[in-house]
């Protein structure tokens, strides 16, 4: 399934989620993997909780549904086709989107940042410290008609992990916490750290 096709089917769901326990009714759930699960093998449970849609990659899945009204969409990969989804979705805004990162002080900026933006416009902001591969392209998933300014924290724990945030976030303009010496496993050395940010 093309994005574009993709996206017109969100747009008529409550929102997105990657927890198969917290289904908003006619939301559309990624079935994301990690080290300990797989969310394909919780894609019927999110359909009977009231997912509209599961997006999966167990092609086993294609075409299963609830009532008929429910359904599976198989897709090549879980993760790329969020991220894309996401992408796609912030380019239909033409909006002010503040990119956070460093190596500390990113939550309390984007905290800060935040607060003053809410005052006067209406503001999507990353939820809590979700500042990752998967919790950025969840924020900007929630960006509406009525959003006005979006603001992102974007944290990194290896290198090239920024670059990709920003290229699916966009930001219109960047804050930069600090640069130090934390994650430097990650990064090999202090000038990976300083690279990466």
């Amino acid at each position: 399934m093309e994005i574009e096709e993709l996206h017109k089917l969100y747009r008529k769901c409550s929102g997105v989620t990657t927890d198969s326990r917290k289904i908003e009714d006619g939301a559309m759930f990624f079935a994301l993997k990690g080290e300990n699960f797989d969310g394909n093998d919780f894609a019927m449970k999110a359909l009977e909780a009231g997912a509209r849609y599961a997006i999966v990659d167990r092609p086993t899945l294609d075409g299963a549904n609830i009532k008929g009204r429910r359904y599976c969409i198989v897709v090549e990969n879980v993760l790329d086709t969020l991220q894309k989804l996401a992408a796609y979705h912030r380019d239909q805004f033409d909006i002010p989107v503040v990119g956070i990162t460093g190596t500390n002080g990113k939550t309390t900026t984007k905290e800060l940042v935040s607060a003053v933006l809410s005052a006067k416009y209406n503001t999507v902001a990353t939820g809590g410290n979700l500042n990752n591969h998967i919790g950025v392209p969840l924020t900007l998933l929630k960006i509406s008609d009525k959003t006005e300014m979006a603001v992102i924290e974007m944290g990194a724990s290896a290198p090239g992990e920024i670059a990709a945030l920003v290229k699916i976030a966009k930001p219109t303009c960047g804050i930069v916490t600090n640069v130090g010496r934390a994650h430097l496993l990650g990064f090999g050395s202090f000038e990976g750290v300083k690279k990466t940010k």
